[in-house]
């Protein structure tokens, strides 16, 4: 089996009972409980909607879905993220941050894209990094 070609974008929302996700581009939607079920789901939603309109066969796998969040989402699924230590390496007020991040404000295209690109660096730095033992 080949990967199915085309990247699949997955709006992710939170529900009261889990979360919910569907694609901006296809008539794909799924849940889960906790975000692990969530993803799990997508690729079982995105396999039986290859399986239905492909003649091909594909195999799905985590890189084909692309994930979006919004702030608060992000945040509240990457608590091991310091929001305070992160407006400071990026250069935010603080409290702008925490408003972004309580929904209380809505961030700009500009400030979305700064925020995104520190978290970014930080994974970058995190994956490069050996630890002694």
């Amino acid at each position: 089996m080949k990967p199915y070609p085309k990247k699949v974008e997955m709006i992710v929302e939170r529900t009261n009972t889990g979360y919910s996700a569907y694609a901006q581009d296809l008539p794909i939607a799924t849940t889960g409980a906790t975000f692990q079920e969530l993803k799990a789901n997508m690729l079982l939603a995105l396999s039986l909607y290859i399986e239905e309109t492909s003649k091909d066969k594909y195999f799905p796998h985590d890189d084909m879905i692309r994930v979006t969040l919004d702030l608060p989402q992000f945040f509240e699924f990457y608590k091991v993220i310091n929001a305070k230590a992160l407006s400071e390496r990026i250069g935010m007020n603080q409290s702008l941050l925490a408003q972004y991040i309580s929904g209380q404000k809505k961030p700009s295209a500009k400030q979305v894209e700064r925020i995104l690109d520190g978290i970014r660096a930080i994974g970058r730095e995190l994956s490069e990094i050996e630890l002694v033992h």
